[in-house]
């Protein structure tokens, strides 16, 4: 790189993170959203209409100490076919990042895996995996600790055995350690002990779930597709809600929830692929927009940074980071953090 060029990239590139999102996002009064990753010289450059973002994720987490995961989307469309990839997991240190080809390594957290997803992740480095192969119809669940994942559950059955999971996608914990995954090709919820050992394969009947939050009441918070078979399809997307004894409710039907958090309060916010929406959810089942994106924008999931001493250090805790895909260049991402009184939100918008 000439002297130059690698002065002017020193300068200006550490300018793309922190940049107003206002572009992407339409946000009640008090609320401001900043781009927090992102990246350049990626898939998509100027000569594809884009070029400021990282390699297409799907999916997002938060540990105990500020650091977020995303997981890199394996299966890709090239010349109108689907290709799945082998893919990796990135790990954000607190503060956020901006990534280019020759820096984008340094992120990576543990080897790439097929088609992963960020389940769920715990404590202060314990991420739960998911991934799934769609021609051999058989997923599997790793718990991932300093980047060593190890298979949880599922996996290649024992010949003549049916696989225990088919597409495994979201996860979530309760207090004890008890395991929740839901597997959207088989329409089910499945619950596992702190081990992985198998303790119901079919605890709950769900129509395509695809992600699960559990609240402190030991509420299982489920989104699911509904009758639609893909993110990209109209159809009737889920929300419902299991009591700790495993009763369903549902509680909210319209566009399909690409993704779900609890934030600080108890509410929960989702994102709705799309219509490119987040709205709000009471206990109640009340529903509460809360914001929406331009027309160039898709959002794909969403998650809450934890309010812990190390994210209140960063500046980071209790605010809302977004997956956000440009409609011109779907092949890159840029994750945005919105700031704002959430609680106060939810309470003033409430009866």
């Amino acid at each position: 790189m000439a002297a130059w060029l690698r002065i002017l990239v020193a300068v200006l590139f550490p300018m793309l993170a922190g940049l107003p999102a206002s572009a992407e996002l339409v946000l009640p009064p008090g609320f401001t959203a900043q781009v927090y990753v992102t990246g350049h010289g990626f898939d998509g450059g100027a000569d594809r209409g884009g070029g400021r973002g990282i390699p297409a994720t799907a999916t997002l987490g938060f540990d105990q100490s500020g650091a977020l995961y995303l997981a890199k989307a394996g299966a890709r469309f090239r010349q109108g076919e689907e290709i799945e990839d082998l893919a990796s997991v990135y790990r954000i240190p607190a503060g956020g990042a901006r990534l280019t080809p020759e820096t984008e390594s340094r992120y990576f957290h543990g080897p790439p895996l097929r088609n992963p997803q960020i389940g769920a992740v715990r404590g202060r480095g314990e991420v739960f995996v998911t991934t799934y192969d769609r021609e051999r119809k058989t997923g599997a669940v790793y718990r991932m600790i300093d980047g060593r994942p190890v298979l949880l559950a599922g996996g290649t059955p024992p010949r003549g055995s049916p696989p225990l999971f088919k597409q495994p996608e979201g996860v979530a914990v309760d207090a004890p350690g008890n395991i929740y995954v839901a597997d959207r090709e088989q329409g089910l919820v499945a619950r596992l002990d702190p081990t992985g050992k198998v303790l119901d394969a079919r605890y709950l009947s769900v129509l395509r779930p695809r992600t699960l939050a559990l609240d402190e009441k030991g509420q299982l918070w489920i989104g699911g597709d509904g009758t639609a078979e893909t993110p990209f399809q109209d159809g009737t997307g889920q929300i419902w809600r299991a009591s700790p004894e495993g009763t369903l409710s549902l509680l909210v039907e319209g566009p399909l929830p690409a993704g779900m958090s609890l934030g600080p309060g108890g509410s929960l916010f989702v994102a709705q692929r799309r219509t490119g929406n987040v709205f709000a959810v009471t206990a109640e089942g009340k529903r509460i927009a809360f914001a929406s994106a331009t027309e160039d924008t898709i959002l794909r999931a969403l998650g809450f940074a934890p309010v812990t001493p190390e994210t209140r250090r960063a500046g980071i805790a209790g605010d809302l980071f977004v997956i956000a895909v440009s409609r011109r260049v779907w092949t890159i991402n840029e994750v945005l953090r919105i700031s704002g009184p959430f609680d106060e939100f939810v309470r003033r918008a409430s009866p």
